[in-house]
């Protein structure tokens, strides 16, 4: 499959006509690329950008984020809550929770974030959260699990975002248990009445799904 799914040089100019982050943040991507594994799981500007005018627009109170990684996406995030806002992120790599509350400790938007180590399915069945907002980006073999359990727990209104439902292009000729979960788990949302969706196809693919009133 191709690294880039939409052509690399519109690619790059939609990133160059996009709003910039923070210089925190792009100091986050600098060092994630110097000193962490798998850098290019870092969701970058195209995506969190996106996250962080979604956020803006919903000012969510209660939101939920599975699969931190070095916690660019859940600066993202934060930056678009109210302050008083509280963003919980279920991460299982203890290099990348450290590395990222170096950087929640430096943003004004860090305090706003909580970090719960272990694993995300354990950890939100001890949540007691009303979901106004959430990003699903961790192991692609529970993506229908994190669907349905966070889907039931977001309230009327709420937003649900998937990244990498494109899967490299996986999705269109499936091959591997991964790739006939994420169709499932897109054909499911695409199907489901309770809620409204639009799969962009920005990056590795992003599912923006609303929960009906």
């Amino acid at each position: 499959m191709p690294e880039f799914l939409v052509d690399e040089a519109i690619e790059d100019y939609a990133y160059l006509q996009t709003s910039a982050e923070p210089p925190l943040l792009q100091e986050l991507i600098d060092q994630t690329n110097l000193n962490m594994g798998w850098p290019q799981k870092l969701s970058g500007r195209l995506v969190g950008r996106t996250l962080k005018l979604l956020s803006a627009m919903v000012r969510p109170k209660q939101a939920l984020e599975i699969g931190m990684f070095t916690g660019y996406s859940a600066l993202s995030i934060a930056e678009g809550m109210p302050d008083d806002g509280r963003l919980v992120c279920c991460e299982t790599n203890p290099r990348a929770i450290e590395f990222a509350q170096g950087f929640f400790d430096r943003s004004e938007h860090g305090h706003k974030i909580e970090v719960i180590f272990g694993r995300a399915l354990e950890t939100i069945e001890k949540l007691d959260m009303a979901l106004d907002f959430t990003f699903i980006d961790a192991d692609k073999r529970n993506y229908l699990n994190y669907y349905e359990r966070v889907k039931e727990m977001t309230r009327p209104g709420g937003l649900i975002v998937l990244d990498n439902v494109l899967w490299s292009g996986k999705v269109l000729q499936p091959e591997s248990e991964i790739d006939d979960i994420l169709v499932e788990t897109n054909r499911r949302i695409a199907a489901d009445p309770d809620v409204e969706n639009v799969f962009l196809t920005l990056r590795d693919g992003l599912n923006v799904v609303r929960k009906k009133d």
